[in-house]
């Protein structure tokens, strides 16, 4: 059984950094794709940034709203994926779950709450 644990969440000014990540626990033996998503209240849920593994490169996209301010980043040894939010604005605010693609099969985190303060 694979499970997503996220961390890292909080409230934050606007202009403010935060951090997540999301560790997977069970026996993974490779992760095609992790991705970060957010659902802000009455919205649906979007992408925010993807990242493979192919070979020895890594390739990330990101969503238009947040590219050149996030930074998606993993760490294949330890089932993580990262999730570097600087300048953050308000609009940023929402409920953030981290999603892993392993062998066809998608899991999802608990989701952490992102607040950001103007």
């Amino acid at each position: 059984q694979v499970q997503l644990v996220e961390s890292g969440g909080g409230l934050v000014q606007a202009g403010g950094s935060l951090r997540l990540s999301c560790a997977a626990s069970g026996r993974i033996f490779s992760i095609n794709l992790m991705s970060w998503y957010r659902q802000a209240p009455g919205k649906q849920r979007e992408l925010v940034a993807g990242i493979s593994n192919r070979g020895r490169t890594n390739y990330a996209n990101y969503a238009d709203s947040v590219k050149g301010r996030f930074t998606i980043s993993r760490d294949d040894a330890n089932n993580t994926v990262y999730l570097q939010m600087n300048n953050l604005k308000p609009e940023d605010t929402a409920v953030y779950y981290c999603n892993f693609q392993v062998s066809g099969r998608t899991y999802w985190g608990q989701g952490t709450q992102v607040t950001v303060s103007s």
